[in-house]
C-alpha cells in the first residue's frame, strides 16, 4: 500500500507541486503496468470526522482529523508488486512524493484463517 501525505502548508520555493495531468498519468501507468489492486483519493481534511470510543462505551465525535502534524493522508493506492523495491520504484515515481509530500509504503498485513 502506498500511503500518500499532502503537505498541509505549501512548501519553500523552487519546490514543484504536482499537476492534476501529473496525477492522471501515474494513475494510467501504474494500470498500463497491471500492477494497480485499488486506491482513492480522500476528499478534503474538512469534510473529516473523528471517532474515539472511550473504556465506558462513551463516544467522543469529533470534526477533523486534528492532525499534529505538517502532512496530511491524502489519498492511496495498493499496489501487487513482487518486492519492497518495486514498490519504492512505484512511490518515488508518484506525484505524490513530489513538492514536499511523501508516499508511505507499507505492506498490507494478511492474517491466517
Amino acid at each position: 500500500m502506498m500511503l500518500i501525505y499532502t503537505a498541509a502548508v505549501p512548501e519553500a520555493e523552487g519546490c514543484t507541486l504536482p499537476l492534476f495531468e501529473d496525477w492522471m498519468r501515474y494513475d494510467q501507468e501504474v494500470r498500463d503496468a497491471g500492477v494497480l489492486v485499488g486506491g482513492h483519493s480522500l476528499a478534503d481534511l474538512t469534510t473529516a470526522t473523528t471517532v474515539r470510543v472511550g473504556a465506558a462505551g462513551e463516544r467522543t465525535v469529533t470534526d477533523g482529523p486534528f492532525a499534529e502534524t505538517r502532512e496530511v493522508l491524502g489519498g492511496y493506492y495498493v499496489i501487487d508488486v513482487p518486492d519492497l523495491d518495486a514498490a519504492i520504484d512505484w512511490a518515488a515515481r508518484c506525484p505524490g512524493a513530489l513538492g514536499g509530500a511523501s508516499v508511505e509504503v507499507r505492506p498490507v498485513a494478511e492474517f491466517e484463517a
